[in-house]
């Protein structure tokens, strides 16, 4: 059995390892370069490749195609291979196949990437064998040959859930549905509500679906739809039959027996849409059989709260994101790997005997240009200038801000992640972070 995998990226690489694994004979197509950590990858593993270009010849005769989400269906080749019969799946297709473990799936428009995070804080916590995949952290595939896990909390996009045959998570989450990627589908909103509903399709009566019931679009669709999962809504407005709801500021999740959680005060996450992300994942692990007093104490002391990947704004198609909390080289790695787009990093302080070869990979992966912002920056100028063309030097938020403004283009993101302490231009994280913000706005 021939595997062809098609963009050579986590999900793609992550995917090849297994179905190496697995016995495929395996070959590995990108038309762009391949990164450096990634080929390494797959010439450690003896896994066949080629880069800059698609060989027809090499793709058309395999028995099943995994294509990388960033492709579109309607490309030539991919549109000759499914003519041909061939199958095409997504790294979430081909993956779940070779795992019996539970699953939890998260989709939405906005809000899935802090919903799949509380969920693996919540389930992680109380002692659970938790693999956090998808479009965050290490490939679900990678993870699933690796099989360290007794269970995935996976955020799914909707270019993932288009590539799924009988992929059936045991939980699946819809956070909600706004106009988002339409140009993948046609311009129609309909075709992408679609798409998103995909990750309760092949559900059965013994699986769930938890929803926003507030969102319009979400109950339109299932007054019209036959889902054979038991419905879970939240809701910030209505006190619900089932499911997670407010009443006097407190969450109640409902399935069986009404339990109270906790009041909204203490929830580290503030803001409405964070709420709904904490009811969507409360509601998750009680169906886990999380006890609600553990539940409350992680939705207390979640991290991801102000200055850890905090999106500020979103100007001119640039998105600019506060991690000031980001105090050390693992905390930045962790801002870079989940940041999708071309970077313009903000990054320097009082260096703490950092070592900036970690953060290699990613910085030639995804920064463009760094914009230092520390009074001593020559250790990350020696550690970077070989690998990124543009660095300045700035002296305050106002300035590196209005830097990083000029050179960020449409679809880059402008991340502030020092990975370095804050004693030289600022009392302390916070007030590097509320500073940051502060220029952000003013532009």
């Amino acid at each position: 059995m021939k595997l062809v995998v098609l963009g050579a990226g986590e999900s793609g690489v992550g995917t090849a390892i297994l179905g190496k694994q697995k016995g495929y004979e395996v070959f590995v197509s990108d038309k762009g370069a391949i990164a450096e950590k990634y080929r390494e990858v797959l010439l450690n593993n003896n896994i066949p490749f080629e880069e800059k270009i698609h060989t027809e010849s090499k793709i058309i005769d395999a028995d099943v195609v995994m294509k990388s989400p960033g492709i579109p269906d309607k490309v030539a080749l991919i549109q000759k291979l499914v003519k041909q019969g061939v199958s095409v799946v997504s790294e979430i297709e081909f993956a779940a196949e070779y795992t019996n473990n539970q699953i939890v799936g998260i989709t939405g428009s906005n809000g899935k990437t802090t919903t799949t995070m509380l969920t693996n804080h919540l389930l992680k916590k109380v002692g659970l064998n938790v693999g956090m995949a998808g479009n965050i952290g290490d490939s679900f595939a990678q993870q699933v040959a690796d099989a360290n896990s007794d269970l995935y909390v996976l955020e799914l996009s909707s270019f993932q859930l288009d590539g799924i045959v009988k992929f059936a998570p045991h939980i699946a989450i819809i956070t909600n549905i706004t106009p988002d990627h339409l140009d993948r589908y046609e311009y129609k909103f309909e075709n992408y509500i679609n798409s998103k509903f995909r990750i309760t399709k092949n559900q059965t009566e013994k699986d769930y679906l938890i929803y926003d019931y507030d969102d319009e679009v979400i109950r339109d669709w299932l007054s019209e739809n036959k889902v054979k999962a038991t419905l879970l809504p939240f809701s910030l407005v209505e006190k619900l039959d089932q499911g997670v709801y407010l009443e006097d500021n407190n969450i109640v999740v409902k399935y069986k027996t009404e339990e109270k959680i906790m009041s909204i005060k203490t929830l580290a996450l503030k803001g409405k849409h964070n709420t709904k992300n904490a009811m969507a994942a409360a509601m998750t692990a009680s169906l886990l059989k999380v006890r609600s007093n553990s539940i409350r104490e992680s939705l207390e002391d979640f991290e991801g709260a102000e200055h850890r990947l905090e999106n500020v704004l979103k100007i001119n198609g640039v998105q600019y994101i506060n991690d000031s909390k980001a105090t050390n080289v693992n905390a930045t790695f962790y801002a870079l790997e989940s940041v999708k787009t071309p970077t313009v990093w903000i990054v320097g302080g009082v260096d703490k005997g950092n070592d900036y070869l970690e953060l290699m990979s990613l910085v030639r992966e995804k920064v463009k240009a760094i914009v230092c912002l520390g009074v001593e920056n020559q250790k990350i100028i020696n550690a970077f200038s070989n690998v990124v063309d543009l660095i300045v030097e700035t002296a305050g938020a106002e300035e590196a801000v209005k830097v990083a403004y000029k050179i960020a283009e449409k679809g880059d993101t402008v991340l502030l992640s020092p990975a370095c302490a804050s004693f030289d231009l600022f009392e302390n994280y916070e007030d590097r972070g509320r500073k940051f913000k502060n220029a952000v706005r003013a532009l």
